[in-house]
């Protein structure tokens, strides 16, 4: 079969970073950003964040190929405003988003478990 392994999916190939950055030249205040080893859940929970922001105008994501493991987010902001921070505080917003949804879980499991659960 010609599909790649499996592992390629996930793991960052040595000497490729993460994020990279490339800054439009025919737009001001746009660029994309291709995120290596993500795929469509990242893509749009990003897109959703970035809409948040209301310096934001457009935000939005493609797959190039469904063979290749990575996404870019094209993103254009206001003039108060650049793409490389939008980003960043997209990014730190989800951070805190998936920080406190976690503590939500973990604060239900331990209310579950000492009401529900008895010792035998």
């Amino acid at each position: 079969m010609n599909a790649p392994d499996r592992y390629e999916r996930f793991v960052v190939p040595e000497g490729t970073k993460k994020v990279s950055f490339e800054k439009d030249t025919k737009i001001m205040n746009a660029a994309s950003f291709t995120i290596e080893r993500e795929d469509h859940t990242i893509g749009n929970i990003l897109r959703m964040q970035l809409h948040r922001d209301p310096n934001v105008h457009f935000a939005g994501y493609k797959l190039p190929h469904p063979l290749q493991y990575k996404i870019i987010v094209r993103i254009h902001t206001a003039s108060q405003s650049s793409p490389t921070q939008a980003y960043t505080q997209a990014i730190n917003d989800l951070d805190k988003e998936l920080e406190n949804l976690k503590q939500a879980f973990e604060d239900m499991s331990v209310l579950y478990f000492s009401c529900c659960c008895t010792e035998i």
